[in-house]
């Protein structure tokens, strides 16, 4: 499997990493398996994988440090990562550490679910499906998205979002004022056919706000719809 992208499987429950390994290499992918931080970090820099499925809780480095580590290194900074978590709540703490997360997946999980999932990110690393102008950028007062290059700025410096940020940022700049459903974002951002819980954009919308800093209002609430992008400001409720 030449052509095969490569996925790292990070969790230290063998059983479970074995499943997950088993069923993507059915799924036409190639796979290494590490069952703890450290074993995972040096994976990593042996062979770049296209994706890292990483555990949250596990023993001599946590999840979470090694996608710190991980989005810290040129190497392997743009790599995409999904985290498996075992509670939901742990989302909402997981993207207030500002891990660098593409994906978020509670167990149990079913296996199915995961490699749409897996899929669902490795087509937006590769930027299938994103439209743009002519000139490939989208604008709105200080923000900036280059569909090209991947590079957001605010006030003319770059921040780095992960790609289902970028992609429901870009989303929202490319409907401008227009208010777009979670569905419709789900299906901009995760792609079509993947299953998430409206929760899970929520969640990212907190992350890209924070990351705007003085403009984060510009990503208005509509209770009970959606979000939009504008550079009004927002009205009482």
């Amino acid at each position: 499997m030449a052509d095969a992208k490569h996925i790292l499987i990070v969790d230290d429950e063998p059983d479970l990493a074995e499943l997950v390994e088993l069923n993507l290499q059915r799924a036409g992918y190639d796979t290494t398996v590490a069952h703890d931080g450290r074993s995972a970090l040096a994976a990593a820099q042996k062979r770049r994988p296209d994706l890292v499925v990483l555990d949250v809780m596990m023993p001599e480095l946590s999840g979470t440090e090694v996608a710190s580590r991980l989005r810290s290194n040129p190497a392997t900074s743009a790599v995409p990562i999904v985290m498996l978590t075992a509670k939901a709540e742990e989302v909402d703490e997981l993207v207030g550490l500002t891990v660098g997360a593409d994906d978020y997946i509670t167990k149990p999980f079913s296996v199915k679910v995961l490699v749409a999932r897996i899929e669902a990110v490795l087509r937006r690393a590769s930027g299938k499906g994103m439209e743009q102008d002519s000139e490939g950028l989208l604008r709105l007062g200080p923000i900036q998205v280059n569909l090209e290059t991947h590079d957001v700025a605010v006030d003319g410096k770059i921040i780095k979002l992960t790609l289902t940020e970028f992609r429901l940022l870009s989303s929202l700049l490319s409907a401008e004022g227009k208010v777009l459903n979670r569905n419709v974002l789900m299906n901009h951002a995760m792609g079509p056919g993947v299953t998430v819980t409206e929760r899970t954009i929520d969640v990212h919308v907190t992350s890209i706000r924070k990351k705007l800093g003085d403009h984060a209002h510009m990503l208005q609430t509509v209770r009970g719809v959606g979000y939009r992008a504008t550079l009004s400001e927002p009205t009482e409720a």
